[in-house]
């Protein structure tokens, strides 16, 4: 199994990687979920420099979100070789936009490092910000797929250690592989075609009254949306799974403060524990002084 992966440089990065879509980046270490092997990942609110604090319930993992405030995911390679970490927001794979799979593209991160992912990639130069929002204004709910808003996702692939091969089979892969992408590039434009007359049913299912019903949960929900456009350089790198499922998946969920408490992730507000008073403040008139 082997897939391109991008690489990509940022003003906040020194090296970033995506395979067939993938990023790799060098940053400080900073708070991290526990209980992973090969990565860590943290979600930073942008607006104020803060990374979100991890609140647990019935073994998941919750951030509260800020309506409005941009965000971004940064992912710390624990281990000593490159690492692919497939990403999803929402539903949503980050770099190709598809209903999210494990097998899809996603950032390729060196031994040791990091990758800051801040937005959707629109290319390989250019990203559209993460921001929490309500779920109408999300990305998912406005491209038809509104059943997943509320969770990221991260699922992550060792690499397969490179075989050593003589020089003439080189030469045969390398015609292969130049002859396979010839076959892609022929076959891509009909292939976007399609998945734009998909989106276009999509948007018009959710336009027909009733039709989302069955899917669309209430709009205090908290989703992401697709915010300002931003620079974000990548390049395609070379990456091949060591396996066909990953070897660890990371789930975070998202919501508003107000919901995570409805839900018993937070907890509520503690009032004296005494009967209510209908007239707190009734006493006598008192004698002047």
């Amino acid at each position: 199994m082997s897939l391109d992966f991008i690489a990509c440089l940022t003003h906040r990065v020194r090296a970033i990687a995506i395979a067939t879509t993938a990023i790799a980046v060098m940053q400080p270490a900073l708070a991290h979920w526990p209980g992973s092997q090969l990565a860590t990942v943290d979600v930073i609110d942008r607006t104020t420099g803060a990374t979100l604090a991890v609140h647990r319930k019935d073994g998941q993992r919750y951030v509260v979100g800020t309506p409005g405030h941009e965000y971004t995911l940064r992912i710390r390679n624990q281990s000593r070789e490159r690492i692919l970490a497939v990403t999803s927001v929402d539903g949503v794979n980050v770099v190709t936009g598809d209903t999210a799979s494990p097998e899809q593209s996603g950032y390729v991160i060196d031994a040791g490092g990091s990758v800051d992912i801040a937005g959707w990639r629109r290319s390989l130069e250019r990203t559209s910000a993460f921001y929490f929002t309500d779920l109408g204004d999300s990305y998912a709910a406005r491209t038809g797929r509104p059943r997943d808003v509320g969770v990221i996702g991260v699922a992550l692939f060792r690499e397969r250690p490179p075989a050593i091969v003589e020089q003439p089979l080189r030469d045969k892969i390398a015609a292969h592989e130049a002859a396979k992408e010839q076959r892609a590039d022929t076959a891509a434009a009909p292939a976007a075609a399609a998945r734009a007359e998909g989106d276009a049913r999509a948007a018009q299912a959710q336009a027909t009254p009733g039709a989302a019903d069955s899917v669309m949960r209430p709009l205090s929900i908290l989703g992401t949306g697709f915010g300002r456009d931003e620079t974000s350089y990548a390049q395609r790198v070379r990456f091949e799974r060591a396996t066909a499922t990953p070897a660890e998946t990371i789930a975070i969920r998202y919501d508003r403060r107000e919901n995570l408490v409805a839900s018993g992730v937070l907890p509520g507000p503690t009032y004296a524990e005494r009967a209510p008073d209908p007239f707190p403040g009734m006493r006598f008139v008192p004698a002047p002084r």
